[in-house]
């Protein structure tokens, strides 16, 4: 393979500790090119607009959403062993954890030039580990050029304005020259796995909100205990609080890799989910331009999927929740899935151990898609109380404006990787 062509700066963040990441690791704004009108803090940068380089916006994405080769699975239940634990839904690990493995969401990212999303959500590893354990990070910036697919032209049209952004962060977000990190969650599937997680360990779903049953539950007495149930509403605010999880810690690995190639940048939450996702209801604002639906029951509109690209576990979608059931379990057990005996693997013997867990059966599957269902039917989505797809959290990178510091802050606002960046990243723009 060719070998990789990179800036002096490469190796410094490859040299840089996690240590030094953990407690240098500030949200740190002010961007080359960008003004602050007034206030305390009033000043207006000196610089041109510095967009990030293609090595760099793939450095914060691989971070952000990266595959790091095999996921390692769960080893042992006690309920069903000696299967192995099948609830997995992916064979790659990416750079975060998610709750069982399940791998929900996936990685949009936008600059001046498009948006994109990374498509590696059921990717294969990317390179096999050393015996060491490394990895070969240029063999991983190479295959994930490959899994970048560009879904609109130009930044995401989504305006640094009241309502859609917070007030305070207007004069920063999502403006030319910087990078916007989106992981978005599919928070129907998200409940699926879980559904099956929960049978898999003998326990069902309850209506806490209408105080029943799920009807025709009865019909599964001999392959679940009836009264070991879980409510419905901490099923699935549980599942979003995993989902949360799974979609920060991407944005903090993202953080961190920030310090090691001395870029700022944040982690924050502060733009309208739903304006992001595409339901402002205004032309002007497509935002990533998922389809969602409205109801008058509801808080807030819900957005189902982003057809071709995430479509969520769930109608539209799917014509009803046995397929999207289905269709998980395709995802699982068939050809590359986690569970699947020629998905190669990490282990000495990867044909045997992934062939170990448990097929979920008819039975099992009728079970989840009848708890499944009767949710949609009574709440009129899936999940009924929680949004179908989910975003919580943002990363922004951008190009450092050091003089802004020097003027406002004592010595040791930034790293040494900020101080010297332009010079070893961009030697030829480093005034």
């Amino acid at each position: 393979m060719k070998k990789l062509t990179v800036p002096t700066g490469f190796e410094d963040m490859q040299a840089f500790s996690l240590l030094e990441a953990l407690l240098g690791r500030r949200s740190r704004r002010f961007f080359r090119g960008a003004q602050i009108p007034d206030g305390v803090f009033a000043y207006k940068s000196r610089h041109q607009l510095e967009p990030l380089s293609e090595l760099e916006k793939m450095l914060v994405v691989i971070a952000c959403g990266g595959n790091t080769s095999w996921h390692h699975l769960i080893y042992r239940a006690q309920q069903y062993a000696p299967y192995l634990s099948n609830y997995a839904g992916a064979a790659g690990g990416r750079t975060f954890p998610s709750a069982a493995g399940f791998h929900t969401s996936m990685t949009f990212f936008t600059d001046d030039e498009g948006v994109y999303v990374l498509e590696n959500r059921d990717a294969p590893a990317l390179s096999e580990r050393n015996e060491d354990g490394s990895l070969n990070l240029e063999v991983i910036l190479a295959a994930l050029k490959s899994q970048v697919k560009k879904i609109q032209d130009g930044r995401l049209k989504l305006p640094p304005e009241v309502p859609y952004v917070e007030p305070h962060n207007t004069w920063v977000v999502n403006h030319p020259g910087t990078l916007l990190v989106i992981p978005v969650g599919d928070l129907a599937q998200h409940v699926l796995l879980n559904l099956c997680y929960m049978l898999q360990n003998g326990l069902i779903l309850t209506d806490d909100i209408n105080k029943r049953s799920i009807p025709g539950i009865e019909k599964f007495q001999d392959l679940v205990d009836l009264n070991n149930t879980w409510p419905l509403t901490f099923v699935e605010q549980w599942s979003m609080a995993e989902l949360t999880a799974e979609l920060s810690t991407s944005c903090y690995a993202g953080a961190l890799m920030l310090q090691a190639m001395g870029l700022g940048g944040w982690m924050f939450n502060g733009i309208d989910p739903f304006v992001m996702l595409g339901a402002s209801g205004e032309p002007d604002v497509p935002g990533l331009g998922f389809r969602y639906d409205t109801n008058e029951g509801w808080p807030y509109p819900n957005p189902t999927g982003l057809e071709g690209v995430m479509e969520g576990f769930c109608p539209p979608h799917y014509q009803d929740l046995r397929v999207a059931v289905d269709s998980l379990c395709d995802r699982k057990f068939g050809p590359g899935g986690p569970f699947h005996a020629e998905t190669p693997g990490p282990w000495k013997n990867s044909a045997q151990v992934r062939s170990a867990a448990q097929v979920h059966s008819e039975e099992f599957r009728k079970c989840v898609a009848l708890q499944a269902q009767y949710v949609f039917d009574t709440f009129g989505k899936f999940p009924g109380t929680v949004p179908s797809i989910f975003l919580i959290t943002y990363l922004q990178a951008h190009h450092l404006d050091l003089e802004f510091y020097d003027k406002f802050y004592k010595p040791g606002a930034y790293l040494s990787t900020h101080t010297t960046h332009m010079a070893r990243w961009h030697p030829q723009d480093s005034t």
